[in-house]
C-alpha cells in the first residue's frame, strides 16, 4: 500500500465518497484500489492506493491531477509545480499559492506583484487584485509555478512565477477571443446538468477540465460569461463562478497574446 496526497483540495462539492467514485474510474483498466484516506493540512486529499498496479495507478494520478512533493526537500531552484492559490483576496504584493508542502511545516510559494505585471500584461502596473480580477486567480485556482529562488526559511516561501505551461494556457484563452465561465469547487457532471437545466447549451461549446473540481465553461463567440453567472449560479450554489473575459484584457494590454 502506498499513501499519497493529491494536489486536490476538499471544498465545494467534495465528497469522499463521489471523489473515490471518480479517481475509481479514472484507474478502472487497472490492477489497483483507490481509497481517500482522510484530509491533510490546508484540506489537501491524502489516498491509499492498494494493487498488483499500485505504480501504475500512481502514475496515472500523478500525471492527471498531481501528487504532492513528499517534502520540502523534493523543490529546489527552477522546479515547476502546480498547487492552488490561497489569501487572494488578502494580499496587495503577492499572489500566494500552496503547492501541498507541510513536511517539516507548511511552505507555500509566492510570486511577486512586478512579475505577474511583466509576465500577464506587459508590465502595466495593475494591482494584484485587478490582476487576479482579469485572469481568475481567486482562491483555488489551479496554478502551475516555477520555482526561481530556493527557500527562504525565515519567510516560509519560494519566490515563484508562473510557468510556461500556465502562460500558455492564458495565451491560448486569449488567443480564442471567446469568453469562460471559471467554476471553482464543481465536477464536471454537476456543471453539465447546470448548463442543461439553465437551457444554455446552446451558449456554450465545450467544458475544459483544469482539476476535478475546476473548469473552464467555454462561451460561444458573442456570448459574454458574466451574463451567464445569474443563469448557472442558481444550479451551481456551492461553487464559485468568475468571468475570464479576453477582450477586457487585450484593452488594456495592446498585445495579441502572452
Amino acid at each position: 500500500m502506498t499513501r499519497a496526497t493529491l494536489l486536490e483540495k476538499a471544498y465545494g462539492s467534495f465528497s469522499s465518497r463521489s471523489f473515490e467514485t471518480m479517481l475509481s474510474l479514472l484507474c478502472k483498466d487497472l490492477k489497483a484500489k483507490v481509497r481517500v484516506q482522510g484530509l491533510v493540512d490546508q484540506r489537501w486529499v491524502q489516498i491509499d492506493v492498494t494493487g498488483e498496479d499500485e505504480a501504475a495507478a500512481l502514475k496515472l494520478l500523478d500525471c492527471e491531477i498531481g501528487l504532492a512533493p513528499p517534502s520540502a526537500e523534493n523543490i529546489g531552484k527552477s522546479s515547476t509545480i502546480g498547487g492552488k492559490v490561497v489569501n487572494s483576496a488578502k494580499s496587495k504584493a503577492e499572489l500566494h499559492v500552496d503547492i501541498a508542502v507541510f513536511e517539516p511545516k507548511n511552505y507555500c510559494a509566492v510570486v511577486p506583484l512586478w512579475r505577474l505585471q511583466a509576465q500577464l500584461v506587459d508590465g502595466v502596473k495593475l494591482q494584484l487584485h485587478r490582476l487576479a480580477e482579469l485572469f481568475c486567480l481567486c482562491d483555488y485556482m489551479p496554478v502551475e509555478i516555477k520555482i526561481v529562488k530556493e527557500l527562504d526559511y525565515e519567510k516560509g516561501f519560494w519566490e515563484a512565477e508562473l510557468s510556461e505551461v500556465q502562460l500558455s494556457r492564458f495565451s491560448g484563452w486569449l488567443n480564442s477571443n471567446l469568453d469562460r465561465l471559471i467554476v471553482l469547487g464543481a465536477s464536471r457532471s454537476e456543471i453539465e446538468v447546470a448548463v442543461e437545466r439553465a437551457r444554455h447549451f446552446r451558449d456554450i461549446i465545450k467544458i475544459e477540465t483544469l482539476g476535478p473540481f475546476e473548469h473552464a465553461v467555454v462561451c460561444k463567440l458573442g456570448t459574454e460569461a458574466v451574463g451567464l453567472i445569474p443563469r448557472l449560479g442558481p444550479y451551481l450554489r456551492i461553487a464559485n463562478i468568475v468571468p475570464f473575459s479576453a477582450r477586457r484584457i487585450k484593452q488594456l494590454v495592446k498585445r495579441p497574446s502572452l
